[in-house]
């Protein structure tokens, strides 16, 4: 019976959750919390109860104080249970890609309008039986703070944000309140890097490419670009931007008679996770060294450059491939 009422309670709760819509922010109130005794408030409740049958049985006035103490600390930890919870804002910040099989820390951002609120805790609603693994905050008094959540990450790709649970047993463990909330958004999941990281293929030669003056007549000044976003502040010819200054950067392309292309059939893996996971490693490698790379997918292609948009770009397209 156990293992039935728990295979009913989570067909229940993923019920629920596929009729909710994402929302960017969500606002706790009477109308969406939930409020339950906990088995140690259940216990409670049976132990008043045999104080109370006790003290009729024997006509114990002091019993009846103590009964009816207890009775009123027990009602009046279910409002502060609830009032935990009431008035909370959350609202989600667009989270940072992950690798897959990596954590993706979820940053949760909690406005809070009056008093300040003791043992919040946020986590992430389970689709399973496992119970859910809460990260517990104190939040500020007319103020915000911030919950980080972790998100389990096994397949890439783009995916939308999961549920949400917000709960508090504050502040006898009596009573369980809770709220759950589907946020609206997206989190980037990358392939996983190779380990340990493959050396990069060989350059290519560029078709064509004929050098206009020798090596030993160029100036220091040659193979410079205006500066771009994305360019890193190793890239900046500091010594030109003394001089001029004007803000100037490293071409590594200019003049260079080789580009370095990350192809698809230079990966020489068996199956497809194990080709994405030794680009996804190359590009991250190509990027750190600073070097122009372009990527090669079949029937796509992502043209030589550099940058962390450019990386970005990569990243996307190797998560996204199918």
């Amino acid at each position: 019976m156990p293992g039935v009422f728990a295979s009913v309670s989570l067909r229940l709760r993923q019920w629920l959750l596929s009729r909710r819509k994402p929302v960017d922010s969500w606002t706790l109130t009477q109308r969406n919390i939930y409020i339950v005794p906990t088995r140690a408030g259940l216990a409670f409740c049976l132990t008043v109860l045999l104080l109370l049958i006790a003290s009729i049985n024997y006509q114990l006035n002091l019993g009846y104080a103590l009964t009816f103490l207890l009775a009123g600390s027990a009602l009046a930890s279910m409002h502060m249970t609830h009032a935990s919870l009431r008035g909370l804002t959350l609202h989600v910040r667009p989270p940072a890609p992950a690798f897959a099989g990596d954590d993706a820390a979820l940053e949760i951002i909690v406005t809070n309008p009056g008093a300040a609120r003791h043992g919040v805790g946020l986590a992430i609603e389970p689709v399973d039986h496992n119970p859910p693994a809460f990260a517990w905050a104190d939040i500020t008094a007319q103020g915000q703070s911030s919950v980080h959540v972790a998100i389990s990450t096994s397949r890439r790709g783009r995916h939308a944000l999961p549920a949400l649970r917000a709960e508090s047993r504050f502040p006898f463990g009596l009573f369980r309140a809770w709220s759950v909330w589907l946020p609206a958004g997206q989190v980037w999941v990358w392939p996983a890097q190779e380990t340990p990281p493959p050396p990069l293929p060989e350059a290519e030669p560029v078709a064509g490419n004929q050098r206009s003056r020798n090596e030993q007549n160029r100036s220091e000044f040659d193979g410079v670009r205006a500066w771009r976003r994305g360019d890193s502040l190793r890239q900046v010819v500091w010594k030109k931007v003394a001089h001029t200054g004007e803000m100037v950067s490293r071409d590594s392309t200019e003049g260079a008679g080789h580009h370095l292309w990350l192809s698809w059939a230079q990966t020489r893996q068996a199956d497809t996770e194990g080709r994405l996971s030794r680009l996804c490693s190359w590009v991250l490698q190509a990027e750190a060294k600073e070097l122009a790379w372009g990527l090669r997918l079949p029937g796509q292609a992502l043209e030589v450059g550099h940058g962390s948009a450019h990386r970005d770009a990569a990243l996307q397209a190797l998560a996204e491939w199918d």
